[in-house]
């Protein structure tokens, strides 16, 4: 069973009446207007909404990139608002990995060094380093492709590796943006069978901002952002 279907596992991410405004006045607006929100640990949940929703500001809030304007985010049941910097990066480094669009890799260096630059910031000794990111690139099916530079990679193959870095220092949550936006079909499917995998067999929970509504329903909740307010949580409509 995952944690979506216990209702009752404390939360491991929760907005109370999060607000965030940026600029003041009549030039006010008003990214997120009073947002609750609880995820679980071990759940899948794709966040959608069209520009200007609230659905980026209320990403980097998670990623601990922003503070709210109002309100409270908790993570694992502490205020991450009442951190200081040092800690909110120790956050980020410790128990958050990031995936984004264009992939973000260092474009002369090799997928296992790639992989390894978290470690690198952690102060993690080369040799386990390498090891801990060639077991990365393992689980997301790049054995073989360990020594070769991005331009020698698909697109597919870029963003696996962009996945394996997020992994590497054994992350509660992967933040995971438009991870499939620069892919077709065929591999935008195996990007999200390789997430919906690593949530289920790693308990790795995952969220992840889409505007694909094919991608999303790969997730356990869909919830969906407009005018800074939540208009819909719900687990998505699978087809018969």
């Amino acid at each position: 069973m995952s944690a979506s279907d216990d209702a009752t596992s404390p939360p491991l991410i929760e907005f109370r009446g999060v607000r965030k405004t940026f600029g003041e006045g009549d030039a006010a607006v008003h990214a997120l207007a009073g947002v609750d929100l609880v995820i679980r640990r071990g759940e899948f949940v794709a966040i959608m909404g069209p520009s200007g929703s609230g659905k980026s500001t209320a990403m980097n809030i998670l990623g601990g990139l922003d503070t709210p304007t109002e309100g409270e985010y908790l993570f694992d049941g502490v205020s991450v608002g009442q951190l200081s910097l040092d800690d909110c990066a120790l956050l980020r480094r410790h128990f958050l990995g990031f995936v984004f669009q264009g992939y973000n890799l260092l474009a002369r260096t090799s997928a296992v060094e790639n992989v390894e630059l978290p470690l690198v910031y952690r102060g993690v000794p080369g040799e386990q380093r390498r090891r801990m990111a060639m077991d990365a690139l393992a689980k997301v099916g790049l054995q073989g492709r360990e020594h070769h530079e991005p331009a020698k990679l698909s697109g597919g193959q870029q963003q696996r590796v962009a996945i394996a870095r997020a992994i590497v220092s054994g992350p509660e949550v992967v933040l995971a943006d438009e991870p499939t936006g620069n892919l077709d079909t065929a591999k935008s499917r195996e990007i999200m069978d390789l997430l919906t995998a690593l949530c289920r067999d790693e308990g790795i929970t995952i969220i992840m901002v889409t505007h694909e509504p094919d991608m999303a329903q790969y997730a356990d909740r869909i919830v969906r952002f407009v005018d800074g307010l939540i208009a819909g949580d719900a687990a998505p409509q699978k087809a018969a």
